[in-house]
């Protein structure tokens, strides 16, 4: 094999093992797209949905990717990265012609009005910060909407969320810790303890992913950890990975008003919940806290377990309440911008080599799951219940309007 005949990229085990002339005609069988990645408009969204490596193989592939200028920076990426692996630099209003528009952040209403419409859209929801105006101005051009918080796979596993949580649950560990120490405006106190000081005592709410790794963090740490959630499995499973004398509880009130008393640190990390009204801890149990301690609230995109919570950016990410610090960015991993970037751009490549392989928007919903699940509006139509319920309009199934049986 000639060196110009070597294979590029970063192929999967089969792909290696094909002939060149196979490798062309599946190349061939496959739909070449049009993908535009906008600069986030949100100052405090440091991410960026594909990686160059991610676009390099996908311009291998046959697939043009239009990127706005410096929308790599806050990632640390330049657009030579881009350029070099080849993606072509377009203006904002160029991007958003595109046949599919990704971003990491939710679309604004000046990303909406850019947009010409019958197009397929990929980015975060964000339940809490979806207005109906938006909602209605998506679905009078007719696109098609995914969430990535909401793309399961056949087998309900949501990669996405799973690799996020990790970085947040970690973050929020990290954050607290920042905020405890600081004289200023917390204790002024370690996190972990050292010989003859006890250590800080964290609360983490819900045994999931986020809590996983943000007990791992707090344990290392050298913190004394409760977690409390419903699940009686993921409290035993929690209790295993971690493979120490870990506090666990079912979520009974008298044993975590009792536990938040004393607490200096208490992150919220439950599952994402289709209920709005999710709260767990009130005010009035807040308010019994020690000043000084410290809330992280990673659920507060979503459904809040927290009364006093309220949405604040990495701008001006934290507030007192009742003498607590409360900390509410709904988008924590973009502080880890450069390894969350990577990790949405492994999730979010395989997904699009799916969809070039589909002819029709409707074998795409029908073939593959992530997108299906994913879909919160379809060529126009609501298909999100949630979202209906609270906007009080009207939805459809997805799976009725693409009559999959």
């Amino acid at each position: 094999m000639t060196e110009s005949q070597k294979p590029t990229g970063n192929f999967s085990f089969d792909e290696k093992l094909l002939p060149q002339a196979e490798m062309l005609e599946e190349k061939k069988s496959k739909r070449s797209l049009y993908i535009g990645i906008p600069k986030e408009a949100d100052k405090y969204e440091n991410r960026i949905i594909l990686s160059p490596q991610a676009v390099k193989q996908l311009t291998e592939y046959g697939h043009q990717i239009a990127i706005e200028s410096q929308a790599g920076i806050k990632s640390k990426w330049k657009d030579i990265d881009y350029t070099k692996s080849g993606a072509i630099i377009k203006s904002k209003r160029e991007i958003f012609k595109a046949d599919i528009i990704l971003k990491v952040s939710p679309f604004n209403d000046d990303d909406i009005k850019l947009m010409v419409g019958n197009q397929l859209i990929i980015s975060a929801l964000h339940f809490n910060t979806q207005t109906s105006k938006k909602i209605s101005a998506l679905k009078q051009k007719k696109i098609t909407a995914v969430a990535i918080e909401l793309m399961k796979n056949a087998k309900g596993f949501n990669p996405f969320v799973q690799t996020i949580n990790e970085i947040s649950g970690i973050l929020a560990i990290n954050t607290a810790s920042e905020y405890i120490s600081n004289p200023e405006t917390g204790k002024g106190i370690l996190l972990g303890g050292i010989t003859g000081i006890p250590a800080a005592k964290v609360i983490i709410i819900g045994a999931g992913t986020a809590g996983e790794y943000a007990a791992r963090a707090a344990t290392a740490l050298g913190a004394q950890v409760k977690v409390f959630d419903n699940s009686i499995s993921k409290l035993q499973n929690l209790k295993n990975t971690i493979g120490i004398q870990l506090f666990t509880s079912v979520l009974q009130k008298q044993v975590i008003i009792k536990a938040l008393q004393t607490a200096d640190v208490v992150v919220g990390a439950l599952d994402a919940t289709s209920d709005e009204n999710n709260i767990i801890i009130s005010e009035k149990m807040i308010s019994s806290m020690k000043k000084g301690s410290v809330i992280i609230d990673l659920n507060i995109d979503n459904a809040s377990c927290f009364a006093s919570s309220k949405i604040t950016h990495l701008g001006n990410p934290a507030f007192e309440k009742h003498g607590i610090i409360h900390y509410c960015v709904p988008n924590i991993a973009s502080k880890a911008s450069r390894t969350a970037s990577i990790a949405i751009s492994n999730n979010i490549f395989p997904i699009l080599q799916r969809i070039s392989q589909e002819k029709t928007s409707t074998n795409m919903i029908r073939n593959i799951s992530e997108i299906r699940n994913g879909t919160y509006i379809y060529e126009g139509i609501l298909t999100n219940q949630r979202l209906a319920k609270k906007f009080n309009i009207d939805y459809r199934d997805i799976d009725l309007l693409t009559a999959i049986f």
